[in-house]
C-alpha cells in the first residue's frame, strides 16, 4: 500500500485536512497499517487534486491561516478501489523488543526486566485503544472484523508476555545480574 492509498481510503470515511490525515495515522484507526509523514500526505494530496481524485475547500479557522479540507471523489473512489483490489503481501512484523529479548545473555537482569515490563504495558494500552474503538455503535463489518483482529493479536501478545514472564525474568534464564560478573 503507499500514501496515496492510505490518504482515499482514509477519505472515503470522511473529508479532513492533511493535519487530520496525519492524526488518523499517527493516533487514530489507521495507525495499524502503514506510516505516513506529512512530507508524504501533502505531496499526495497535492498530486490527487491535480489528477481529480480529491477535491479541496478552504474552510475558515479564527486567528489561524484558512484550513484546506479534502474530499474523494468519484474518479478517487474508482482509483482507491482499483488499488485495494488485489492480494495483499504478507504482513510484516518486526520488533526491537524480540531482538533485545534474543540477545538477552547481554543485558543486565534488571533492564531486561524493564523493557519487558514496558512493553507490556505498552500493549496493554494499545490494546485499551483498540477496545475503546469499538464501542462505537456506527461499525460496520469490516470495522468490526479489523477491531476485533487487533483485539486477538494485541491480546495474545499481552497474554504471552504475562504467561512468560516469571520464566523469561527468573535467575539463570539467560540475562545476567550484576552479582554474577
Amino acid at each position: 500500500m503507499n500514501i496515496r492509498t492510505l490518504c482515499l481510503g482514509i477519505l472515503s470515511f470522511k473529508e479532513a485536512s492533511g493535519y487530520e490525515i496525519k492524526k488518523m495515522v499517527e493516533d487514530g484507526m489507521f495507525s495499524h497499517f502503514i506510516d505516513a509523514s506529512y512530507g508524504s500526505i501533502y505531496p499526495a494530496l497535492t498530486q490527487m487534486l491535480a489528477e481529480g481524485m480529491v477535491t479541496v475547500r478552504a474552510e475558515e479557522q479564527s486567528g489561524k491561516p484558512d484550513k484546506k479540507v479534502y474530499a474523494i471523489t468519484p474518479k478517487g473512489q474508482l482509483a482507491l478501489g482499483c488499488a485495494i483490489d488485489v492480494l495483499p503481501r504478507p504482513d510484516k512484523f518486526k520488533s526491537e523488543f524480540l531482538f533485545q529479548v534474543l540477545l538477552m545473555d547481554n543485558l543486565e537482569h534488571d533492564r531486561l526486566a524493564e523493557f519487558y515490563d514496558v512493553r507490556l504495558g505498552e500493549l496493554k494500552a494499545e490494546l485499551a485503544r483498540i477496545r475503546e474503538c469499538c464501542t462505537a455503535a456506527s461499525l460496520h463489518p469490516g470495522h468490526k472484523f479489523v477491531n476485533g483482529y487487533g483485539q486477538a493479536v494485541i491480546g495474545a501478545a499481552v497474554t504471552y508476555l504475562e504467561t512468560m514472564r516469571d520464566e523469561m525474568l527468573a535467575p539463570g534464564s539467560g540475562a545476567h545480574t550484576e552479582a554474577a560478573e
